[in-house]
């Protein structure tokens, strides 16, 4: 992690980041927000004045590591370690001040939307005040700023999130309920971030949204993520930018295009369809079905040269028939994605979802989970495999802690979500690009060598 040192400090603190990238962007904002007023981040909570853990709220199991690592800093407060507690994100923007009742050690909660707000809170608990110890705001009708990060991502590759909130009412998503539904941060803010983030040293760029395929229609009318894509192609220094979250819902000639066309938006594209079967779909709210589904795929593959694709699927949602998830399985093993995440189904209260019938036992999820997990696999591997004795560019995040190496990723690894390369050679650094012979896979991950 980061450390910043000022000159007159009012504090130091640690700070630890769960959940998605766009949340990260939320965490990096609060530390920018936190250095410019005058706080010390140092690595470690041990000793600190006080310890914030944005957390995520997203299902069951993300709240239950939340929750865990609070137990954890409660402890060190417990063991005069470390001075408070501030809580932040999407587990208190869900469960609300019920947070503070299950943990009274926590010195204060701050919901999603009260992150600009955040040195105002350390202030309050600095000077030991024990009023006012919830802050939540409400969402916001215009997006907000975030510029001014301090990052916690390496120096050459960052996330920049170009909207909030989500307007699908997905019956199993809970993501509205924490962050609002859908803004748009206009294309001049995105651009003026993305400059910002290329001026410190950003070579890839990692477009995060709840929905970014949606991205302009509640502000312009129509959907403008080509258009935006157009100006970020010509800022000057980028090398790579990639998608994410792409529902498959206004997936536009003009869009699949440019990604076909582009120098720098990699053939990378993270489609999370959830399932495949139509009615499953259906009770899903996902507003399109298989057909919808397959013809958008074969449009992809057709267009766009050396396509890598990502999804996520759910297993045992309400009422999935063992046709049903055979049918998924099925159209799995016809090796339409390279990267691919499975969850269980996670009974999110008062979602719809919850009120259906047809839930199955957690027993079965699993099973469901692993056997299509197993099916992937295989393909997984098998385009690995393809890959071995090309030469590919590999953008490298880090030193090797084992091999005296390094360790990258290609186009078609997105950080901290897929597989990396372990790379050898001389004079080497990190953030730097270098082309790379592709020698051999091991499991999800590969190794090469540097060519001069």
């Amino acid at each position: 992690m980061s450390e910043l040192v000022t000159a007159e400090s009012k504090g130091s603190y640690a700070f630890v980041s769960l959940g998605c990238p766009k949340n990260l962007v939320d965490s990096e904002k609060m530390l920018g927000t936190l250095a410019l007023d005058g706080y010390t981040l140092v690595p470690e909570p041990s000793g600190t004045d006080f310890v914030i853990v944005n957390t995520c709220g997203f299902i069951e199991s993300a709240r239950a590591e939340s929750r865990s690592v609070i137990d954890e800093m409660i402890d060190l407060k417990r063991s005069g370690q470390t001075g408070g507690l501030i809580v932040a994100g999407c587990l208190p923007e869900r469960v609300g001040g019920s947070l503070l009742e299950e943990r009274p050690e926590i010195d204060h909660v701050v919901g999603v939307f009260g992150r600009d707000e955040i040195h105002r809170v350390a202030d309050h608990l600095i000077g030991h005040a024990r009023e006012q110890r919830e802050l939540f705001r409400p969402a916001p009708i215009t997006a907000q700023e975030d510029r001014g990060r301090l990052r916690i991502t390496p120096r050459h590759f960052a996330y920049l999130k170009i909207s909030e909130g989500c307007d699908r009412t997905c019956t199993f998503c809970a993501i509205p309920k924490m962050r609002g539904k859908h803004v748009t941060k206009p294309i001049e803010e995105v651009v003026r971030e993305a400059r910002e983030l290329v001026g410190d040293g950003v070579r890839e760029l990692v477009l995060v949204a709840q929905d970014t395929t949606y991205y302009g229609l509640d502000l312009y009318g129509e959907v403008r993520l080509t258009d935006l894509l157009e100006q970020l192609e010509q800022i000057d220094g980028l090398d790579w930018i990639r998608l994410l979250y792409l529902y498959p819902i206004h997936f536009t000639d003009e869009l699949i295009g440019m990604i076909a066309d582009s120098g720098k938006i990699l053939p990378y594209l993270d489609l999370p369809l959830q399932h495949i079967n139509s009615a499953v779909l259906k009770r899903m709210q996902r507003r399109v079905d298989r057909a919808a589904t397959e013809r958008l795929l074969e449009t992809l593959h057709d267009r766009v040269a050396n396509l890598v694709l990502r999804t996520t699927f759910i297993t045992g949602f309400p009422g999935e028939t063992d046709e049903q998830f055979e049918e998924l399985l099925q159209f799995v093993d016809q090796g339409h994605f390279q990267r691919m995440g499975v969850f269980t189904y996670s009974l999110e209260p008062e979602t719809p979802a919850e009120r259906l019938e047809g839930h199955l036992p957690e027993e079965t999820k699993a099973e469901r989970r692993d056997e299509l997990m197993a099916t992937q696999q295989r393909h997984a591997f098998a385009f690995g495999d393809s890959l071995v004795g090309y030469e590919l560019d590999v953008l490298l995040d880090r030193a090797s802690e084992t091999s005296g190496g390094w360790i990258g990723r290609t186009f078609a690894d997105a950080p901290e979500i897929d597989g990396v390369i372990e790379v050898t050679g001389e004079e080497l650094a990190i953030g730097q690009m270098v082309p790379v012979e592709i020698l051999s896979r091991q499991g999800y991950d590969l190794a090469g060598t540097a060519l001069e």
